[in-house]
C-alpha cells in the first residue's frame, strides 16, 4: 500500500480509531494501523474504500473476521464496517465504556475487546485531560 492511501486514510479518520473511537495522540508510542475491513484473505483490497484506521488492539482482535455473536442473541452477525456503518447507531460511551446498542454493536464490543479494563482506563484518562471522542 502506497504512503499517499495511508496518509487518505488517516486523514479521513482524523488520526482516530474508527473502533473504539481513541484517538492516536493517547497512544502517541503505539501507531494505529491501516486496517483491511474485508481481509486479503477474503478478497480485501487496498482500495481506500476497503480500509479502516484501526488502534493496535482493535486490529489484532479483529483479525480477518467480518462476523462474530452477538452476546444478547447468541446469532451471528456482521460485525461493524466503518465504511458502511454510522458509529453512532451501534455504539455509544458511558464515561471510558463503549456500550452496543445494536446486534452489530455488541457483536464488535466483545470481538474487539472494547472494554477491556486497561482500554476503558485510556478512554477515561484521555476524557480527564481535556479529550474528545469524536
Amino acid at each position: 500500500m502506497d504512503a499517499e492511501t495511508r496518509q487518505f486514510v488517516r486523514r479521513r479518520a482524523r488520526d482516530v480509531c474508527e473502533y473504539c473511537r481513541i484517538p492516536q495522540a493517547a497512544t502517541p508510542l503505539i501507531p494505529f494501523h491501516i486496517e483491511h475491513i474485508v481481509a486479503r484473505q477474503h478478497g480485501g483490497e487496498d482500495d481506500p474504500r476497503q480500509l479502516a484506521l484501526a488502534c493496535d488492539r482493535c486490529n489484532a482482535y479483529k483479525g480477518p473476521n467480518l462476523t462474530s455473536i452477538d452476546p444478547d442473541s447468541g446469532e451471528i452477525v456482521l460485525l461493524f464496517n466503518p465504511r458502511l456503518d454510522e458509529w453512532g447507531n451501534h455504539f455509544m460511551f458511558r464515561g471510558g465504556e463503549i456500550v452496543g446498542v445494536t446486534a452489530t454493536g455488541r457483536a464488535t464490543v466483545r470481538l474487539l475487546r472494547m472494554n477491556d479494563l486497561r482500554r476503558v482506563e485510556l478512554r477515561e484518562m484521555w476524557l480527564k485531560a481535556g479529550g474528545r471522542f469524536s
